[in-house]
């Protein structure tokens, strides 16, 4: 009886281990675990849920940035570090610039200051990414084939090279450089008198314990409709051809380089915009090598949701961003239940985003993987 049951467990489980792969069938109950264990342990699952939803809001454009790449055909876009500095150097002009702070925006309201602060900023960086973007895209083009890690290697390469240009950078606010010092930035810069939660507080509200933030959801959510837009737009649609069979589209007309140019750039200035929201939303942006792994956990996020090296849309944007950054903020409370004081959920992150990316190339050897 006993083995009969675990057969026909069995037979409900092989259709959705086929049809989505194991890790993120794993995943899943991983995360639904998570759920249950708070739910044991009586902790306040509202307040947890509402740490998701801001982290989903927060991390969800970094996300985003995958979908131009990988239909263009550059793939998992590791160097997405290249948009997040433009993203970055647009935050630190507007501070430097004090926007926030311009007695004739704060007479309007302190609210509107802040906001006028972030779109000045994420302006900035967009101009500053398109350049970068389309340099960056240049340079794919010439290492058809090796993309990936090509990527990988200049998204290293040029948070290095940050490293000492933050240090030699002619800022000069208090807020930005070292004390004392009189030259070179900070290893992290507070956003308090500048955005910091302009997004998350606006139109935000609570239901009991769960609080919704509503700017913060709504501006991912614009994002995302304005890629989806993009994608089925007449340029959309041709860059999807020239990055899913570049020798037909090449044959239909399609000039497979500008495309993938295009989407590179794409990718690029989504990055810059996903770094701001993501700094605001923690009321920090960090310099130097803190930016190093995101492209990382970008690429983890979109797999978990059902993408592939060759193929990612909105939807896997949506489901993978929220259960990857669900199991971070479930997972380090859950875990100190079970094991006071440890880093399991450091070592959960590590294991499910390298883990999911080992997975999803393996699935493409040769160029011939399951979509």
């Amino acid at each position: 009886m006993k083995t009969k049951r675990l057969i026909d467990r069995f037979n409900l489980i092989q259709p959705l281990v086929a049809k989505f792969g194991l890790p993120r069938v794993i995943i899943v109950s991983f995360f639904l675990f998570l759920v249950a264990g708070a739910g044991f342990f009586h902790m306040n699952l509202m307040q947890l849920l509402s740490d998701c939803l801001r982290r989903w809001g927060m991390f969800g454009i970094l996300a985003l940035a995958m979908v131009p790449a990988v239909q263009c055909g550059i793939g998992l876009n590791f160097g997405i570090s290249m948009g997040i500095v433009g993203g970055l150097l647009g935050g630190l002009i507007v501070i430097q610039l004090q926007v926030a702070k311009n007695p004739s925006l704060v007479a309007i309201h302190p609210l509107f200051a802040m906001w006028v602060a972030v779109m000045l900023a994420i302006l900035i960086g967009v101009v500053l990414a398109t350049g970068i973007g389309y340099l960056y895209g240049l340079l794919l083009n010439r290492v058809k084939g090796s993309e990936m890690t090509v990527t990988t290697y200049v998204g290293f390469s040029i948070i290095a090279f940050m490293n000492m240009m933050w240090m030699l950078l002619p800022f000069s606010d208090g807020e930005l450089i070292w004390p004392n010092a009189g030259k070179g930035l900070r290893n992290t810069i507070s956003l308090a008198s500048s955005f910091s939660n302009v997004m998350n507080k606006t139109l935000a509200f609570s239901i009991g314990d769960l609080t919704i933030p509503t700017g913060l959801l709504l501006f991912f959510f614009f994002m995302c409709f304005l890629v989806w837009l993009f994608m089925h737009s007449k340029t959309g649609i041709a860059m999807s051809a020239a990055g899913a069979n570049p020798m037909f589209a090449k044959a239909a007309g399609i000039n497979v380089n500008k495309m993938r140019l295009i989407g590179t750039t794409l990718s690029t200035v989504l990055a810059a915009v996903g770094i701001l929201v993501y700094a605001q939303g923690f009321g920090f942006m960090q310099l130097y090598n803190g930016p190093m792994m995101m492209g990382f956990t970008s690429v983890a996020a979109v797999l978990i949701g059902g993408a592939s090296p060759k193929r990612a849309r909105i939807p896997h944007v949506l489901i993978g961003t929220f259960l990857f950054q669900g199991i971070l903020a479930l997972g380090l409370p859950v875990a100190n239940q079970f094991i006071p004081e440890s880093n399991l959920s450091e070592v959960a992150r590590l294991i499910i985003s390298n883990g999911i990316i080992i997975y999803a190339l393996s699935q493409v050897k040769g160029g011939s993987g399951r979509e």
